[in-house]
């Protein structure tokens, strides 16, 4: 990750073999053959043959093992519990895997800080509790070991659904709507999954529109104001010749930004947002502009700090061969300080030509808004 030491394999490994020395010295002594160290075998000791392997065969495996097995693992003896709660080894794998995830939100962020710190000798120090924040981070942790939901929430839920809510109303921006060669909105707009439904546009806000309606799961609506920064002419002459354009949303009054009177009535009007990001290689010089930009609509004088922001983390199309250019959620919301936001956030990795991921970001911000999926 930018910004941060990669753990090397061989400083996990050598911290492991001194906990195994240490170990197995432990277990000498108390067999009472102190004398005599060498008369016991290391087998014997252990207790089993995956105990004996040599330590760097044995990270080896680990390192092939989910977190799940990891954790089923350290629930089998003294050894592999404190093994596994190695805080060096799990600051290893978040930081080999954190690239990788689809999605991070406001309570599922790793410390940072903790990372670019050295490892304290105590292993208790709560600022660096690598696996909790691996397991609380990682997404596929996250799905696995999400809590059933109890049965009298599902009755609750049910006797929600029998009244009609409200159609929540989202305000989408952001250069991934503008900077990709896919039209994020046009494949919106068609999807299978994600239908605009036809009815009587709302009122006009400030001149801007009524937004788009749309269905999720063919039973929840919501409704999508886009605020593009300029027109259509300027936009494509922009992305063709990879500048950017100078938005009217926005008034710049450096180094901070405000919005127009027009925008400020939207955002009073809706009930979350929507950025999306251009995560594309090469962005990354923006981010402190795109930065102010989110702060300006997410002012709290113009709405709830409980209103959610969803960032999609937009690529044009999949990349080709397993590549891996697009810039990491975990990084997006590092160099967007999303984690200083008083509002509930998300970053989902997106692909506008399948609008890979998109779904799960839309689910996520229907149920910041109260919606039960």
């Amino acid at each position: 990750m930018a910004g941060i030491e990669r753990t090397p394999e061989s400083a996990v490994i050598r911290r492991l073999k001194r906990f195994r020395d240490k170990y197995l010295m432990s277990l000498w002594n108390d067999t009472r053959n102190v004398q005599h160290p060498g008369n016991v075998d290391e087998n014997t000791v252990t207790g089993c043959s995956l105990n004996s392997l040599p330590v760097d065969v044995q990270f080896r495996i680990m390192a092939l093992l989910t977190p799940q097995d990891l954790c089923r693992l350290g629930s089998t003896n003294y050894y592999w519990r404190s093994v596994v709660r190695d805080p060096l080894l799990w600051k290893y794998f978040l930081l080999r895997d954190m690239p990788l995830w689809s999605s991070v939100d406001h309570t599922s962020m790793p410390h940072l800080e903790a990372l670019e710190a050295p490892i304290c000798k105590d292993e208790e120090d709560p600022s660096q509790d690598f696996m909790a924040d691996y397991l609380r981070g990682s997404p596929a942790c996250r799905r696995q070991w999400q809590p059933p939901r109890p049965a009298y929430k599902a009755v609750a839920s049910f006797l929600q659904s029998l009244v009609v809510p409200t159609e929540p109303r989202f305000a989408m921006f952001g250069p991934g709507l503008e900077q990709l060669d896919v039209s994020l909105l046009e494949k919106l707009m068609f999807s299978p999954d994600v239908l605009p439904v036809a009815g009587i546009p709302q009122r006009q806000i400030g001149g801007i529109g009524s937004g788009i309606s749309f269905t999720f799961n063919d039973q929840h609506r919501f409704n999508i104001l886009t605020l593009y920064s300029t027109n259509r002419t300027e936009r494509e002459r922009a992305r063709i010749e990879h500048q950017s354009v100078q938005s009217k949303l926005f008034v710049q009054d450096d180094p901070n930004y405000n919005i127009t009177p027009q925008v400020q009535e939207v955002c009073r009007a809706v009930d979350g947002f929507i950025y999306a990001a251009n995560a594309e290689a090469g962005r990354d010089g923006e981010r402190h502009k795109e930065e102010a930009q989110i702060r300006a609509m997410l002012d709290e004088a113009l709405g709830s700090s409980s209103r959610p922001i969803l960032i999609l983390s937009c690529m044009a199309r999949e990349e080709p061969d397993g590549a891996r250019t697009r810039t990491p959620c975990v990084n997006m919301a590092r160099w967007l300080n999303l984690e200083h936001l008083a509002n509930p956030w998300m970053v989902q990795d997106t692909v506008a030509e399948s609008l890979s991921g998109l779904l799960d970001g839309i689910a996520w911000l229907l149920k910041g808004c109260g919606l039960r999926l």
